[in-house]
């Protein structure tokens, strides 16, 4: 394998994960147009929107390109059932669960998978002083540990409180051989997993080389990767332009892309598959550490107030938009209409006035002598149309009378304002379309502190409380809760979820499924002629 050096990466803001994912969406479903003759033992080119400057994954970019190499105890099909993967069995309570390995799962190096080596993953996986950013967005909110039996296979997990989802989150995280966990600064460049690739070659910029395991029959519900059609080879080519993706679909350059924009209108009538994948286009986070303006819970819901929902959804979509109803994709666990009725709406200046900010002679937003000054950050790697949704934004709040810096920054340059410097006010980032509201709670509470998720600084006792009412509740049963938790932080406008949109993932000459959370199932590609 060739091993340039690849930068360490500290993207910890959500929208990080959805730019470096491969197909990172918010469905699942079946693309199978095609039904010409198979290739035996060919290659399928994916086509990915940025680098992976780390294979490990528990990181935020290598979590996006695990399922390749890894597997975890459970799978969820399309539809939303949990399936078989590692572990054949489970039953699980509000605060325990028990999975019970398939026999005969080997590492990628050979070695048995045993049920204390993926005790050993889990732990190491949610260990806070590992500070490893992709496994935390996958596990419990909450402390657990775990135990192993090697002699009935069993692996049994216990969360310090009650915890709704403890098989849709533990269940799914990607488990590392212990061979990785022996050494893992290795995973940066290396995979030491179960799944039925491995990481055979890359360069730092990418393509990104998988190639197929021998004798590997542990997948989905059981699956294996040798039937006729599955690639011999997986190769994933950073494409950062959808328009250029769009081309490669047209020419064959790549097999599997994702377009989200106007480029999906040349690309229908030319026998591509295609599966339509709900998606939140745009969502808003606003800086409430103290000393900054917005940490003002007035100020957030005038300056939220102010704007035009409906032309915010068009500019984001690029045509006819619908202003999004809740924090995740509409086929998300628990989705509903949390925005209506709690988004504020008007009356802006009369709510500005009663927080005692003021017009001066020059038409600045003044309090105690001191201007109402915003820096407001997107970037086009979140999203090709965020940067024309800040500036509506920005226009909106100057007509007011602040003063506000428009900043178009790298996604890199975001993440270290929001996680390191705390230079921002406003960022028009993107969902990272989470199946389960459990997995949106670190952003929006715990800790503040810097590596921590909740890079906002976002203090609301209402969210705090029905989330601990909602954990108690198993599954979807606690939805009632989640919604309105999502509802407090919408009246409180700690965050702005902008449209309701779609991406669409194509397939030339190729099919394949698409698990919830829109990623590609490997053992389901097939190639055709």
């Amino acid at each position: 394998m060739r091993r340039r050096s690849v930068s360490s990466c500290k993207a910890r803001f959500l929208v990080a994960s959805a730019a470096a994912s491969a197909l990172l969406a918010g469905c699942g479903g079946d693309v199978s147009s095609t039904r010409t003759p198979v290739v035996v033992d060919g290659t399928v080119t994916i086509a990915g929107a940025s680098e992976t400057p780390s294979f490990h994954p528990y990181s935020q970019f290598g979590l996006s390109l695990a399922p390749y190499a890894y597997d975890s105890l459970v799978s969820v099909a399309p539809g939303g059932r949990v399936v078989s993967a590692l572990a054949e069995r489970w039953r699980a309570g509000a605060t325990s669960a028990r999975f019970t390995l398939r026999e005969g799962v080997t590492c990628s190096d050979g070695t048995a998978l045993t049920a204390s080596a993926v005790a050993r993953s889990l732990r190491y996986a949610g260990d806070p002083r590992n500070r490893l950013v992709g496994a935390r967005t996958v596990l419990p909110g909450v402390p657990f540990t775990v135990s192993a039996d090697d002699a009935v296979r069993e692996v049994s997990v216990r969360t310090a409180s009650p915890y709704s989802f403890i098989v849709r989150t533990i269940g799914l995280l990607p488990v590392v051989c212990p061979a990785g966990l022996a050494n893992p600064g290795a995973l940066d460049r290396s995979t030491a997993g179960t799944g039925p690739y491995v990481l055979s070659d890359y360069t730092s910029g990418g393509p990104y080389v998988f190639t197929r395991r021998e004798g590997y029959a542990w997948g989905p519900r059981g699956a294996g990767n040798a039937a006729p059609g599955q690639p011999a080879r997986i190769v994933v080519k950073v494409v950062p332009q959808e328009a250029t993706s769009a081309n490669m679909l047209l020419t064959g350059g790549v097999n599997i892309a994702m377009v989200t924009g106007p480029d999906r209108e040349r690309l229908a009538g030319h026998g591509l598959s295609a599966v339509q994948v709900p998606t939140v286009v745009g969502l808003a986070f606003f800086n409430e550490r103290p000393g900054r303006p917005l940490n003002d819970r007035a100020v957030r819901r005038a300056l939220v107030g102010a704007l035009d929902r409906k032309g915010l959804a068009n500019v984001a979509i690029g045509g006819d938009g619908t202003p999004a109803r809740h924090l995740t994709a509409r086929d998300s666990l628990c989705h509903a209409d949390a925005a209506t009725g709690n988004v504020p709406s008007s009356g802006a200046r009369r709510e500005l006035r009663a927080a005692g900010w003021t017009r001066n002679e020059q038409g600045e937003l003044v309090k105690r002598g001191r201007p109402l000054r915003l820096r407001v950050l997107s970037s086009g790697d979140f999203g090709s149309t965020l940067p024309s949704v800040a500036e509506l934004m920005a226009v909106t709040w100057r007509a007011l009378g602040v003063d506000v810096d428009l900043v178009g920054e790298s996604g890199n340059a975001v993440v270290h304002a929001m996680y390191e410097s705390g230079s921002f006010d406003v960022v028009v980032g993107s969902s990272p379309g989470p199946q389960l509201p459990a997995q949106l709670v670190p952003y929006f509470s715990g800790p503040s502190a810097s590596g921590e998720l909740n890079f906002a600084h976002v203090t609301n006792a209402a969210y705090d409380r029905l989330v601990v009412r909602a954990l108690r509740s198993p599954g979807d049963t606690g939805c009632a809760d989640w919604n309105r938790a999502a509802a407090a932080l919408l009246r409180s406008a700690d965050v702005l979820p902008v449209a309701e949109g779609t991406s669409t993932v194509y397939g030339h000459r190729t099919t394949f499924r698409l698990a919830p959370g829109g990623r590609i199932v490997p053992t389901s590609i097939r190639l055709h002629r």
